[in-house]
């Protein structure tokens, strides 16, 4: 079974992340969401209050097919703001050779993480500037490690890309019927 972490930090835009939690575990992806902090209690973007599954000390060190980030300006932040994330991006994508994937304004810490090298990306249109690089006008972006996506009209659409990447095209496609939409 294939593996996704999913890092929630206080102010994470709600959708993105839900949709990227149903959308995997709908498709047979064991996903492991996990506070910052060792409550494991998150508030979203939009006052929705979360209980993760683990606290991020705690699964940081375990080895995952994917690392997926939420965006959401505030919950971008704190992610930006958390070091021992920062340190497993770069693992993820020079050492363990796992997916990363961010939507929104969380390719932005991607970039900050120095884990871009060549890879088209797409983010949210005013994060652009911070990406330092051309940016896609898509819903979402793949290319090689680096899957992206735009923002929150765009969350099934990336969840999907995400889950082609992890499990396959059929997979995808199956899901996608299910939810009535298209991949």
């Amino acid at each position: 079974m294939k593996t996704a972490l999913v890092p929630l930090a206080d102010g994470f835009e709600d959708i993105e992340a839900v949709a990227v939690i149903d959308v995997l575990r709908r498709g047979g992806v064991e996903v492991v969401t996990a506070s910052l902090s060792p409550d494991r209690s998150v508030v979203s973007a939009h006052g929705i209050r979360m209980e993760t599954d683990a606290s991020l000390p705690d699964v940081i060190d375990d080895r995952w097919d994917a690392i997926v980030l939420p965006g959401g300006g505030e919950g971008t932040a704190n992610l930006l703001a958390c070091e021992a994330l920062i340190v497993r991006l770069r693992r993820q994508k020079f050492e363990d050779g796992g997916y990363l994937c961010a939507i929104c304004a969380a390719p932005t810490v991607l970039a900050a993480a120095d884990v871009l090298e060549n890879e088209d990306v797409t983010c949210y249109p005013s994060c652009a500037e911070e990406m330092g690089r051309p940016i896609a006008d898509a819903p979402a972006v793949a290319d090689g490690q680096i899957i992206t996506g735009r923002g929150p009209g765009a969350a099934i659409t990336f969840a999907l890309a995400v889950l082609a990447h992890l499990v396959g095209e059929n997979a995808a496609h199956a899901v996608a019927a299910g939810m009535v939409t298209q991949l």
